[in-house]
């Protein structure tokens, strides 16, 4: 049985990281802060994962901390 964070994993993000979903967290690149979710959710666990696949974190770089938190809060298995 699924608990709600497996169902969806916008629940395992702090209030902060849950804000400006449909905007872009790269803007070098135009990747928007939902494709990469949605990349670690399908697998990416590290940020040349990410960057593999949505192409964010390749131009200056000044989103790759925040790409480091998402995974971060998305990876890690929950302590209960």
């Amino acid at each position: 049985m699924k608990t709600d964070s497996e169902t969806n994993p916008l629940d395992k993000l702090p209030p902060l990281l849950k804000k400006d979903l449909d905007q872009n967290l790269c803007t070098c690149n135009g990747v928007l802060k939902m494709d990469i979710i949605n990349a670690i959710v399908n697998g990416a666990a590290t940020v040349a994962e990410i960057q593999k696949q949505t192409y964010a974190t390749s131009g200056i770089g000044c989103c790759t901390q925040e790409v480091e938190r998402l995974i971060e809060c998305l990876c890690t298995p929950e302590t209960k």
